[in-house]
């Protein structure tokens, strides 16, 4: 066989494995797109799961090198704690919360039909009812329940599925105390699916997204806090009537992150447009404040550690995750982009200063900008 022969079969060869590898990588692409669109409800609830025993874990290796006691005991006091806690929440604080979200249901169906007949005295109000599907609280038909029903029941209609809550709840706990228990033997299995030669990779890359994932959720949960007392402080000030129920409600709406905002001020300002429109503006004005405040002073201090995620890609995810996945979906997206993001910084090299486009887009700063 002559060279130009062997410089043939050789290139020819080359172009066989580019093929495969693309045609491998789309086959890849095309799996994890149908297991997300088929059983997206098993994998939330297994990221849920692993979300919680990553908390877990975290938690019990503080107590592990504070207390030196063995780290099985340390998961066990640990969830031991939380537990004592939820209980304890319950047994002195239970019915006055229960009481305040059955009143606060109420008052948001109320104040959603004084809203919706309102609009319906007034032209342009009644053009954007007839023009809003059921869904958001309009008028057009074939869209899905009505926004009043709906916000009710998304705020405080978890009793009405109560025993599937509370049984994706169990499994999510369970599951999650036994990967916290033993992390090593399920993350050495998941290594032994990926070939030998990239290992090493992907034990990094698992090490990285379980790092993220502690730091994202630790942060968050003082987030949460911190939004959910300014605004439950802050509603009592005013004088709006349930304002431990609604601060808990944003509070929690604070996990998701820019959208659970909107979705956390809804309930207050509808309830606060009961007192009147002065005091629904005043709410509004308060959430604004506790929002600007939690992005550029809260946040940036408490998130320093974790992954940045910019503002864009959290709502694209948010809407994707959401749409594919429903709730569920909404809920996890964030702490599952901020470790795809970890993963994908550590697995990638970083650009070079000269391939950054930051002077290019005009959006590099000042003193970069000045200086070129």
């Amino acid at each position: 066989m002559s060279e130009t022969q062997k410089d043939d079969a050789r290139d020819a060869g080359y172009e066989l494995t580019r093929i495969f590898r693309i045609l491998r990588f789309t086959l890849i692409v095309t799996i994890v797109v149908l297991a997300l669109w088929l059983l997206g409800d098993v994998l939330m609830v297994v990221f849920a799961s692993t979300l919680f025993a990553v908390i877990l874990h975290g938690l019990a290796r503080i107590l592990r090198d504070r207390a030196r006691v063995p780290y099985q005991l340390a998961v066990g006091l640990v969830a031991l704690t939380i537990l004592l806690a939820i209980a304890a929440l319950f047994y002195f604080s239970g019915p006055q919360i229960g009481d305040q979200f059955v009143k606060l249901k109420q008052a948001l169906i109320t104040q959603y039909g004084q809203v919706r007949s309102q609009m319906g005295t007034s032209t342009w109000g009644q053009f954007v009812m007839d023009h809003l599907p059921k869904s958001l609280g309009g008028n057009e038909t074939g869209s899905g329940p009505s926004l009043g029903a709906g916000l009710a029941n998304s705020v405080t209609g978890i009793l009405s599925s109560a025993f599937g809550l509370l049984g994706t709840i169990a499994v999510i706990l369970i599951a999650g105390l036994y990967f916290a228990m033993s992390p090593a033997i399920y993350v050495d299995g998941m290594l032994r699916l990926v070939p030998e030669n990239h290992r090493p990779a992907a034990r990094t890359l698992f090490l990285t997204a379980g790092t993220t994932l502690w730091s994202w959720t630790i942060g968050q949960a003082f987030d949460m806090l911190a939004v959910g007392l300014a605004s439950g402080i802050g509603l009592a000030i005013l004088g709006v009537p349930l304002a431990m129920a609604l601060g808990v409600v944003a509070g929690l709406c604070n996990f998701i992150p820019y959208i659970g905002a909107i979705l956390g001020a809804v309930p207050a300002v509808l309830i606060a447009l009961s007192q009147g429109s002065r005091t629904g503006l005043m709410v509004a004005g308060l959430y604004c404040v506790i929002q600007f405040l939690e992005g550029n002073v809260l946040a940036p201090l408490i998130q320093r550690h974790a992954v940045h995620m910019p503002p864009a890609l959290a709502i694209l995810a948010q809407t994707v995750f959401g749409t594919i996945l429903g709730v569920p979906g909404l809920i996890l997206a964030s702490p599952l982009t901020a470790a795809l993001l970890a993963i994908g910084d550590k697995g990638t090299a970083p650009l070079a200063e000269d391939m950054r486009t930051g002077e290019t887009m005009g959006d590099a700063p000042l003193g970069k900008a000045e200086t070129a």
